[in-house]
Formats: structure tokens, C-alpha cells, sequence
């Protein structure tokens, strides 16, 4: 957040034209107008001796006065403008209206006053008391704006089940009357708390004084014995204790943090019209949502006894409550997927969705936490488990069945480019379409890929939804197909080895499209239609497509997962080799379903590793899913309908 007071020397220095400039008087009798023009632009423009030189009061209290008034609001700008005068006598009073810019993230105030003059025998001045400031100013009054903050809303999973934990937080703050000098003591708190001193300095200057005022907060499982004790040795400081909602206790990367956890705090490292001591969304939901989540303070401009009383309201800004927010996410299905990769030591993702909507049950990331948002973004290529989709481009234009055959050789060549098998084995004979795809026949498709076009798997990539124009209220990556060159191309495109990057929810959906008989684009807000229309699968290519998926579980490369032959687990295996941040990885997966979950799970591994992450990881997920999730009936009747 840029500082305030750079803002306020720049309109100090733009707003004083605002005021049209004094003039000289015309009139052999000098007019109250001279002294109230100059009043009010010397109060404009911040020079508070010159503006008291033309009043009946001390000019070092009058003076002070204004400069208090403008630290007590603590004041961005502040323009001023005259209004007409009325004349009685040796007496007059003049109108004038103020906009005064309450800081970012505030309104402005804009109010009218009266200024009360008195002719003498050298002109015109102007008696001075507090209502020349505004006219509910008594003696012995001060400014000052109070905020009423709304608590933060809960996010939830479909089920009305809270994914946001209520942590015990440690309120950092002033109680303003009790600084012996606060530009000093909020300097000497904010260097303990690693903060930027002037927006806490800018909250604390407007505030009640007797008031406690929270300006960081830290959760307390972070505050040490030690952290307390020197903050609170500061005069005026002190801390209050109590709960926010602040840290996701399932789907970390989707709901996200709020700033005012440890390492985040808002004074320093969120921008936005945010004030010291709010809570604000980092990522994912929190931040896309900041607005219904937290809703907006209600602020008002108060007048306070010199005890600290509040003697009157002067002006309130009425805020907006906070929501909650319910999302398609399932806590359960997301525990699942969290446990099942938490033995991975290093990253990997699970994406689960609902193949009859699109609606994402779980998206969990290793490592855990809010800032990994991979299981939406995280562009891979998809190895192997692309041959779903040149598989059903095979199938539509009838250049295979799941009788044609073709050798699974431990390597083939297309152009300079040489395709090697997953574990670098072959089959023996010439094996049919079903057989090649249970195993994850590399070289098997690559043979294939002579009767494909990119503009075939371009075709089938876009029904199956790679690319297509959908959005999420949180970054995501809906894929991209780039292959335009020649058969090499082709060839690589056809086992997902180059030309195509997909996100794991990306091919959640791809296997989602086959379980639901259609693809769906993905939701993941309650209530919320994605605006991308629902793309259909062949009929001809649907069951042919099914039994493909099934053969991997089967006998084939996926057969641990074989656990349920009432509601039977389909799926496809890929590795590939992929360079990640620098570095050279083998990319695990395993995409497929069970019933209406579709899901799919990647592990970036170590080069050439065999051992089966993601088959293993799926195999978890799937026996953690609660009992019946998925029922037999119901799944029967899914594809019943989707056929």
C-alpha cells in the first residue's frame, strides 16, 4: 500500500487551486470576504499561522486547533470553497462548504459551516471558537473517525460444512491516550513487528483515543513470551486476544489465506484501500472474493469529550455486511485426496469432480498449502493418458476399432524422433486397440498416429473441453493444443509426449466427459452455471471409449485398482518426461473414474522413475472415499441417462 502521506503531499500540492484566489477589494470599505477567502485558503493549504492571523483568537492555539482537526481525521486533501456572506452591521457571517478527503480506502467528507466575523478597527476578522471548524464542534471537543468491521464470512463445502478453521489470533495495538509520544511508539512497534510504520501511524492519528486499536495481527500459536513483553513495554501498547477465520482447514490452494497470518500482514504487503488491523484475502477465494467475504466498515466522523466520551455523530457511512460463501467442494472427497498424497515427497496433485456437472469435489495439492494452486494451473503434458482423446478421435472417424491391431515394439521411430514405452517393455504379437491401451502402448499409438491429422486431434482435444474458453473466480488453466507441424508432431501429440499442456483439473474433466456421456465445463461456486456450453461425446465412440478405460484396471498398467466390480474403476496410466522449473522430471498420472467421481492424479517424480505414485496415490483416494459414495445404483443410472 502506497504511503498516505506521498498521497497528501501530492494533493496539498495540486488542491490549493481548487479555491478561486483572493482578490483585492474594490470598495473604499474593506469587505468580511478578503479575511474569510483568506481563512479558508490558508486552511486549505495546511499554512495554520497565517490562517489564525485573521481571526480574534491566539494564533499559536488557533493554529493548533486546525492542525489538530487535520491530524484527527487524518486528512488526505481537504477542499474548501466559499459560499455567499451575510452582512449585519458591524457583524456578518459566510457560508462555506469542505470536502475532506478521509484517506484511501475512506469516503470523503463533505459538510457545510458558518464562519461568524466581526468588523474592528483594522477590517474585518473572524471569531474564532471550535464551530468555525464545523459547527458541532463544542470547547473542548476533538474529531475523529471510528470503524465498525464486520467479522469476516466462512467459506463452505456443498454440504454446509465450514473449510475455514477459526484461529486464535493476537491483536497487536495502541491504546492512542496512552502514548506518551506516538509517532515514536508506533515507530518502535512496527520495527518490533518487521511493519511499515505509516499506515499504522495514519489509522492511530484518527482514532478515539481512549479506544484500543488493533493494527497488526499475528496468529498467537506464532507470539512468543519475548514478542509480548517488548511490545508491550512500549507506553500505550497493548494486545487482545481472540478467533478469525483465518486458515483453510481442507482444499488449502483453492480457498486460499488471509493476510494476518504469520508472514502476512497487511500494513505492508497488501495493496488496496486497506487500513492497518483488516483482514484481507492473499489468494484463491479469499482474495476473489474479499469484498463479500469482509465485507465493508462502517465509518463515522464523531465528536469526543475531552475524557474520550463520544459527545456526537457528525456523519456515517453506512457499511456492507459480510457474507459467506458455498462452494461445490466436498470435505470429505477433499480429505480423501489430501491423505492420499501425503506420503508424496514432493509436489503432486488430485483433482476430483462430478461427471454429471462439471462441479469440482476436491483439488488437493502436495505440499498443502495456500500458495500451491498447481492442482488448477499446473500445466503438464499429459503423457499416455492423452490416448483417451486420440483414442476417440480414432474411433469418430471410423480409422480404428477396438479390433485393430497394431505391434507394441519397445521402441518405433517417426521422422528423428524415437518413442520408447513407459517401462521401456513391449508386447508380444500384434495386439488389438484394447490391449495396447491397457498397457499404455507408447510405440502401439505412435504406429497409430499415421491415420491421424493434427487437425483430428485438435477436434477431438476441443470436445473433451482442452482450450476451451471456461473461467473460475481462481486462476486455472483450461489447457492448450499447439500441434500444427507434420507426422513427428502428430505422432508425439497422439501420446500427450509434446504440442499439448493440460491442467490436472483439465483432465479431470476429460475422464469426466466419458463417465457423464458429455463434457461440462468446471464449477466450482455454488449456484454459479459456467457460461461455456456442455459438449456431448459420440455416441458411436462413448461405450467403445468406456471399455477402452476399463482394460488399464482390468489387466493392464492400472490393475491395482481393480478393488470394485459392481461400480468398477476406469481409467488410463501416462509418464512422460517434462522439464519443471529447470529441472528434468518424469510426470506420473493416472486419470479415470468411479461411478460420477472423475478425477485425476499427477506426481512429478524423479527422472525415470517407475515406481507408480499415481496409480497408487488414485488407489488411496479411492478406498478413502466414504462407504457408499458412489453407489451402484447410482452410477448404473448415470450412464443410463448419459448414453
Amino acid at each position: 500500500m502506497p504511503p498516505r502521506n506521498s498521497l497528501r503531499r501530492f494533493l496539498a500540492a495540486t488542491t490549493g487551486a481548487l479555491l478561486v484566489t483572493a482578490t483585492a477589494a474594490c470598495a473604499a470599505e474593506p469587505s468580511p470576504e478578503v479575511a474569510v477567502r483568506s481563512f479558508l485558503l490558508n486552511w486549505q493549504e495546511g499554512d495554520y499561522e497565517a490562517a489564525a492571523q485573521v481571526t480574534n483568537g491566539d494564533v499559536a492555539e488557533v493554529a493548533e486547533a486546525l492542525r489538530q482537526a487535520h491530524n484527527q481525521l487524518d486528512l488526505a486533501a481537504l477542499r474548501l470553497s466559499l459560499r455567499p456572506i451575510e452582512m449585519d452591521g458591524d457583524t456578518a457571517t459566510a457560508g462555506f462548504g469542505a470536502e475532506a478527503d478521509l484517506g484511501i480506502g475512506d469516503p470523503v467528507w463533505r459538510y457545510t459551516g458558518t464562519i461568524p466575523l466581526t468588523r474592528t478597527d483594522s477590517g474585518w476578522v473572524i471569531d474564532w471558537s471550535p464551530a468555525v471548524i464545523h459547527p458541532e464542534l463544542g470547547e473542548g471537543e476533538r474529531l475523529a473517525v471510528t470503524y465498525d468491521v464486520p467479522d469476516r464470512g466462512q467459506i463452505y463445502d456443498r454440504n454446509g460444512e465450514p473449510l475455514v478453521e477459526e484461529t486464535e489470533v493476537t491483536a497487536f495495538g495502541v491504546r492512542p491516550a496512552a502514548m506518551a509520544d506516538m509517532t515514536e511508539g508506533i515507530n518502535s512497534l512496527a520495527e518490533l513487528l518487521d511493519e511499515d510504520p505509516e499506515p499504522l501511524l495514519n489509522r492511530v492519528r484518527s482514532a478515539p483515543p481512549e479506544e484500543f486499536q488493533p493494527l497488526v495481527l499475528k496468529r498467537t500459536q506464532d507470539v512468543s513470551s519475548s514478542l509480548l513483553a517488548k511490545a508491550t513495554a512500549i507506553p500505550g501498547v497493548e494486545v487482545e486476544e481472540g478467533t478469525m477465520p483465518l486458515l483453510p482447514i481442507r482444499a488449502a490452494g483453492v480457498v486460499g489465506e488471509v493476510a494476518g497470518t504469520a508472514e502476512h500482514k497487511v500494513a505492508n504487503r497488501v495493496s488496496g484501500p486497506y487500513q492497518a488491523g483488516d483482514t484481507v484475502g492473499l489468494n484463491g477465494l479469499q482474495s476473489s472474493f474479499q469484498q463479500q467475504l469482509a465485507g465493508t466498515a462502517t465509518t463515522r466522523v464523531v465528536t469526543l469529550s475531552s475524557s474520550g466520551e463520544e459527545t456526537g455523530v457528525l456523519e456515517t457511512w453506512t457499511g456492507e455486511e459480510s457474507g459467506s460463501l458455498t462452494t461445490t467442494l466436498d470435505h470429505a472427497v477433499q480429505e480423501a485426496a489430501e491423505t492420499s498424497l501425503a506420503t508424496i515427497n514432493g509436489t503432486a496433485y488430485l483433482v476430483a469432480v462430478d461427471a454429471r456437472s462439471g462441479e469440482i469435489l476436491a483439488a488437493a495439492g502436495q505440499p498443502d498449502e495456500p500458495s500451491n494452486d498447481g492442482a488448477l494451473t499446473r500445466q503438464y503434458y499429459p503423457g499416455e493418458t492423452f490416448t483417451i482423446v486420440s483414442a476417440a478421435a480414432l474411433l469418430s472417424g471410423g480409422k480404428a476399432t477396438l479390433d485393430t491391431t497394431m505391434a507394441c515394439e519397445q521402441q518405433a521411430e517417426v521422422g528423428s524422433r524415437t518413442f520408447t514405452n513407459p517401462n521401456g517393455g513391449s508386447l508380444l504379437g500384434t495386439p488389438d486397440l484394447r490391449t495396447n491401451f491397457a498397457y499404455s502402448c507408447t510405440t502401439a499409438f505412435v504406429g497409430l498416429s499415421s491415420s491421424l491429422s493434427a487437425a483430428d486431434l485438435a477436434e477431438s482435444a476441443e470436445r473433451f473441453g482442452i482450450g476451451q474458453p471456461w473461467q473460475l473466480p481462481v486462476p486455472a488453466f483450461s489447457g492448450e493444443f499447439t500441434v500444427q507441424g507434420g507426422q513427428e508432431q502428430v505422432a508425439a501429440a497422439t501420446v500427450g509426449a509434446d504440442g499439448i499442456t493440460v491442467s490436472p483439473l483439465g483432465m479431470a474433466l476429460v475422464a469426466a466427459a466419458v463417465a457423464g456421456g458429455q463434457w461440462h465445463a468446471p464449477r466450482l461456486i455454488d449456484g454459479v452455471e459456467p457460461e461455456v456450453d456442455s459438449i456431448p461425446v459420440d455416441p458411436a465412440v462413448l461405450e467403445p471409449l468406456r471399455e477402452l478405460m476399463r482394460a488399464p484396471v482390468e489387466q493392464g498398467s492400472a490393475s491395482v485398482l481393480n478393488i470394485d466390480y459392481v461400480n468398477p474403476v476406469h481409467g488410463q496410466t501416462g509418464m512422460v518426461t517434462q522439464e519443471i522449473d529447470g529441472e528434468e522430471k518424469t510426470i506420473q498420472w493416472f486419470v479415470g473414474y468411479r461411478g460420477h467421481v472423475a478425477f485425476a492424479v499427477v506426481v512429478e517424480a524423479a527422472p525415470s522413475h517407475t515406481y507408480q505414485f499415481a496409480v497408487n496415490s488414485a488407489l488411496s483416494f479411492l478406498q478413502l472415499l466414504p462407504a457408499g459414495y458412489v453407489s451402484a445404483a447410482e452410477a448404473d443410472s448415470q450412464l443410463e441417462g448419459s448414453a
